[in-house]
Parts: structure tokens; C-alpha cells; sequence
């Protein structure tokens, strides 16, 4: 019985390593190909190995960062607006009942469900008429397209099981509404606001189509100077590039996945 006990945790932590190796298998040639100086068929390592690749990428002339600095400014305010909006409006979804409340929530899958093309060249109008377009504004207002209906159907998930009870006990017994929010309901929501949070980041970091039509060429994101970059044929440097755009990525799936494991821990949504 003890024996068995025992092999519990070590099959679960390997079929833990499994899972992970399996889906990080993929990016072994890659890591290989970054270091190495040319890697062909029927070589199974290569033959030389290099850090040029890495010192071109991170060179000050190198527009890869300027197009990670970029993307990671865009992603962050895009994510940022997504939540500032998302947030009134998942919780008047998920809390309030209204006429009309289920067309609104298909309402929101719209720009999911139909190609962005579609409704991509009305949007770029009145961006060009306002002066937005080939902006970083107008590309984070481009992305909030894509990532405000998920950020809003997420938190309306969350407010749909969170009780109100709990924000009017603290208001009756003196608690402004700053407070109520920061100490009440903005740490029951964590887990949400962290999962809606890592959707608009990962869709707004890989977007490449809506930034190249909206950014017309002056917005450079690491998705289009890897596009750019596939085009001249240097294996190691885009090989190296493509690892650097999963970083970040990593990064804040590894923030998300701590956050609701502390919520767990701590009984979480359940205890809402």
C-alpha cells in the first residue's frame, strides 16, 4: 500500500515531464539551429556551430529590437485596454440581467468568429481619417479587436459565480468603493483578470495581419520582422528570432499559472 502511495506522485511528475517535453520537443531544432553556422540534410548535429546569430539579433543596429521592444509595448496596452473595458463590462454580463443580454454576448463573438478582413477595411478608414493609421496607437486600437471578447466573455464567466454579498458587507461597515474593489472583489477576480489577461497578451504579441495592414510599414512588430526575415533565407538567425518571440509569452504563461495556483491554495473561486 505504502509502495503504491509512492509511485502516485513519481507517474504523475512523469507524465508531467511528458507532457512538457512533448510540447516543447518542437523547438529543439530551432534552439539547434540558432547556434549553429549551417544545418543540412543528412547531418544529424551540425557540423560548426556559432554565436553569430545571437550577436546579430542582439545587435543596436538590429531591427529585431526594435520590433520586440515595439510588440511589447503594443501587447502590454492593448492587454491593458482590454482590461479596463472588459473589466465594467464583464461584470454588468456576469452580475446584471437586461433585455437583450445574450444577443450582446454573440454580439461580442462577432469579430472572433468572422474573418478580420471583413470588417478590417472599415475600421482602417476611420483610423486613416483620424490620423491613426501607421501608428502604434492605431495598431493597439486595431488589436483590441481581437482581444477585448475574450477579456470580456472571460471576466463575465467570473462575475457570473462571483457574490455581491461579500462588497455589500464591507460597504455597510464603512469601506469606500476603492477599497471594496481592491480589497474584495479585485483578488476574488485574480484568476480571471490573470487568464483574460494571458489571452490578450499571447493574441495581441502574435498578431501579425491587423498590424501589417493598420501599421502600413512604420510599425515594426517581432511578428513582421520574422515574416521579413523568412524571406532571406538565414536559418539561424530566423531560428533565433522565433525563440525570442516565445519568450515573453513563456513568461506571462508561467505568471498566470502561479496566480491561480496561490488561488487555489488560498480556496480561490470556490469560496466566492
Amino acid at each position: 500500500m505504502k509502495s503504491s502511495r509512492l509511485f502516485l506522485p513519481l507517474g504523475r511528475n512523469f507524465l508531467i515531464l511528458l507532457v512538457i517535453g512533448a510540447l516543447f520537443l518542437p523547438f529543439l531544432p530551432l534552439l539547434i539551429w540558432s547556434f549553429s553556422e549551417g544545418w543540412y540534410f543528412p547531418q544529424f548535429v551540425p557540423e560548426q556551430w556559432t554565436l553569430g546569430n545571437w550577436e546579430q539579433l542582439l545587435s543596436p543596429t538590429s531591427r529585431v529590437l526594435e520590433g520586440l521592444a515595439q510588440s511589447l509595448a503594443i501587447a502590454i496596452t492593448t492587454t491593458l485596454l482590454s482590461l479596463l473595458i472588459g473589466l465594467p463590462a464583464g461584470r454588468a454580463l456576469g452580475v446584471m440581467e437586461f433585455p437583450g443580454k445574450a444577443i450582446l454576448k454573440l454580439f461580442l463573438l462577432t469579430p472572433i468568429i468572422v474573418s478580420p478582413l471583413a470588417t478590417l477595411m472599415g475600421i482602417q478608414y476611420v483610423l486613416i481619417r483620424l490620423g491613426l493609421n501607421g501608428t502604434l496607437l492605431g495598431v493597439v486600437l486595431v488589436h483590441l479587436m481581437p482581444t477585448l471578447p475574450y477579456m470580456t466573455l472571460v471576466l463575465a464567466s467570473v462575475f457570473a459565480n462571483f457574490d455581491t454579498g461579500y462588497e455589500i458587507q464591507a460597504r455597510s461597515l464603512g469601506a469606500n468603493p476603492i477599497a471594496v474593489f481592491t480589497h474584495i472583489t479585485l483578488p476574488l477576480i485574480t484568476p480571471g483578470v490573470m487568464v483574460g489577461a494571458l489571452f490578450s497578451f499571447l493574441i495581441s504579441w502574435n498578431e501579425f495581419l491587423l498590424t501589417f495592414i493598420v501599421g502600413g510599414g512604420s510599425v515594426f512588430t517581432l511578428p513582421m520582422v520574422l515574416f521579413t526575415l523568412l524571406q532571406g533565407g538565414n536559418n539561424g538567425l530566423v531560428a533565433a528570432v522565433a525563440i525570442t518571440s516565445v519568450i515573453p509569452g513563456l513568461v506571462f504563461l508561467v505568471m498566470a499559472s502561479r496566480a491561480l495556483e496561490d488561488d487555489t491554495a488560498l480556496g480561490g473561486l470556490g469560496s466566492v
